[in-house]
């Protein structure tokens, strides 16, 4: 498998941002100042008021993009209007953009609605008990179910670094978890996010998705269905939207995913490089914290306990609250000539997809894997042991995107 230079290559076809208090009860992520002035050191890790414009902007405003957003649409027989009055909804599968140099995403102001972030679909990649257990002559045994436990909130002081991706897919608005990592190029600034590929890109038959979004500490209070109602937009979205600029995920995923996960499921990784929607500062001095990504992980229990987080949106879960699982790994893989993939008992659904996997190094959270894929029966989840190609996926992204 190759990682891409950028987001593909080819169509198939300031450190401690996050404390970590150890594992006595939970994994805790707790978020500390990143570097700046005595104020703002004093304000991390709480919602900037005045960022979320989610709910305040005019639907419809003309997008927003990278210099020649207009070009670049343009090249493919689309007008940046038509795109804005939703030209973004034409999935003919023949147009389907698909290429590294095809991803588009311009802003499109006030599209990303609390109401519509709530009738988005879990994006989940779910495996039959035959599939599950094809190839347990490569796997440890099966992990007992470990039941989800509902993060604290606020969400902004417990777990800031963790939110929602939300795009629009052929089926409709869909909904994925993601993470706010560190950019090793610029400290301290960082606009990039980790989630999974399958929250980007559909795989071997399909290409890039649009309108990708993420929100860190979404829905902040973890409030039910039956007061969002009442809910503002700073408590949906505290740290307000921030659309993904560019995105970059494997060639293993792009060439080999699979509604099921299929042979692209190792692979299954992504990087977000995010702009906001309304405001100035990095993700990193408005969220007030990042992670820094681990690529170098063991492959079984020799990596100690995990914990992986995000907001399952499947029954009995309804993808308002932030759950954790914590678990020892194991080894998983789908077939003997596959990598290998991190396995936990855990009873989050859908929706949690993407979601950071977190372990302890020297006193520091770092990120290991993301949520991938699970079983019908929800008792586990598998994800992607990160390593030299996720590590060069990053390090180009960061190179090459990072710091706007």
């Amino acid at each position: 498998m190759r990682s891409t230079r950028t987001s593909a290559p080819r169509r198939r076809g300031p450190r401690g941002a996050l404390a970590a208090t150890g594992f006595v009860a939970a994994l805790a992520l707790t978020a500390t100042a990143c570097g700046g002035s005595a104020d703002d050191k004093a304000d991390a890790g709480k919602p900037r008021s005045g960022t979320s414009q989610t709910a305040d902007s005019e639907a419809g405003k003309a997008p927003r993009g990278p210099a020649g957003i207009a070009d670049k649409l343009k090249e493919h027989g689309i007008d940046v209007d038509k795109w804005k009055d939703g030209g973004w909804q034409d999935w003919d599968k023949d147009k389907w953009l698909s290429d590294a140099e095809d991803y588009v995403n311009p802003v499109i102001e006030g599209l990303w609605k609390p109401e519509r972030m709530r009738s988005a679909e879990e994006a989940d990649k779910n495996l039959s008990t035959k599939d599950a257990s094809a190839a347990q002559g490569v796997s440890d045994p099966e992990p007992a179910p470990v039941e989800a436990q509902a993060e604290r909130t606020p969400y902004h002081e417990n777990a800031a670094p963790v939110g929602k991706v939300f795009f629009d897919s052929p089926e409709g608005p869909s909904v994925c978890s993601g993470t706010v990592v560190k950019d090793v190029n610029h400290p301290g600034r960082s606009n990039l996010v980790w989630t999974a590929g399958h929250c980007v890109h559909a795989g071997g038959d399909g290409g890039w998705y649009r309108n990708i979004v993420f929100v860190p500490a979404y829905n902040d209070l973890g409030k039910p269905a039956a007061e969002l109602g009442d809910a503002n937009s700073s408590e949906i979205a505290p740290y307000g939207n921030w659309w993904a600029d560019w995105a970059s995920t494997s060639t293993g995923w792009i060439e080999g995913g699979a509604q099921t996960g299929g042979a692209g499921a190792p692979y299954d990784y992504a990087v977000l490089h995010v702009k906001p929607e309304q405001g100035a500062k990095s993700l990193e001095e408005t969220v007030g914290t990042a992670l820094d990504v681990d690529f170098s992980a063991p492959s079984a229990a020799g990596s100690g306990r995990m914990g992986a987080w995000g907001y399952p949106a499947a029954p009995p879960y309804d993808g308002l609250q932030m759950f954790k699982c914590l678990d020892t790994p194991g080894r998983f893989s789908l077939a003997s000539d596959l990598p290998p993939m991190h396995r936990i008992g855990c009873t989050m659904t859908g929706g949690s997809s993407g979601g950071g996997w977190f372990r302890v190094v020297d006193g520091e959270t770092v990120l290991v894997s993301n949520t991938s894929i699970g079983p019908t029966d929800n008792t586990w989840l598998a994800g992607p042991q990160l390593g030299r190609d996720a590590e060069a996926l990053y390090q180009d992204m960061s190179r090459t995107h990072g710091g706007r």
